[in-house]
């Protein structure tokens, strides 16, 4: 049996962390430490430029999407983010995303590729995803304005869109009626 050089070693870990995170985010339960309807966990968290505050945000719905630099499907979900908090920002919506890699160098290459007009977070330590229960990359969390949890998502396929943009606009729609 032939053996592993640095290089084949190197070739081998993002295709194996992308493997990894394909699997978790097809496979992961979709449940949330807290259960829909109840209140989420505050969020309290550096950013690129200050803190994020979750209970600064009552009022508003949030989008709360746990990324790594590692993970496939994350690249894909954060034009969407961008579109999304673009679209919906006015009526209410904010978007942020919290990324729970150790290093903070990863996360900034990857925002160095990805562009992301959304609110970037920043959790190495992985306290606020064991709060929110998160199975896999990417989780999502959608709060309304009272800072309840109306929906825990797991992955991100382009089949997700429509049904995650129904939730984010019936979210908007019933923080306007109240």
């Amino acid at each position: 049996m032939k053996a592993m050089t640095s290089q084949t070693k190197s070739a081998t870990r993002p295709r194996i962390a992308a493997i990894a995170c394909a699997f978790a985010s097809v496979f992961s339960l979709h449940s949330a430490a807290v259960d829909v309807g109840a209140a989420a966990p505050d969020i309290s968290l550096p950013t690129l430029s200050g803190k994020f505050e979750s209970s600064q945000a009552r009022g508003k719905v949030l989008y709360v999407d746990f990324w790594a630099s590692w993970c496939v499907p994350c690249r894909q979900s954060f034009p969407w983010m961008n579109d999304m908090q673009a679209k919906y920002a006015a009526r209410g919506l904010q978007v942020v995303a919290i990324n729970v890699d150790a290093k903070r160098a990863d996360a900034d290459r990857f925002l160095a590729q990805v562009e992301s007009k959304v609110s970037i977070a920043f959790d190495a330590n992985g306290d606020t995803p064991k709060r929110f229960g998160v199975k896999g990359m990417p989780s999502s969390y959608l709060i309304d304005g009272d800072g309840r949890l109306i929906k825990a998502h797991s992955g991100f396929r382009d089949s997700d869109k429509t049904a995650l943009e129904a939730a984010i606009v019936a979210a908007l729609d019933a923080t306007k009626r109240k």
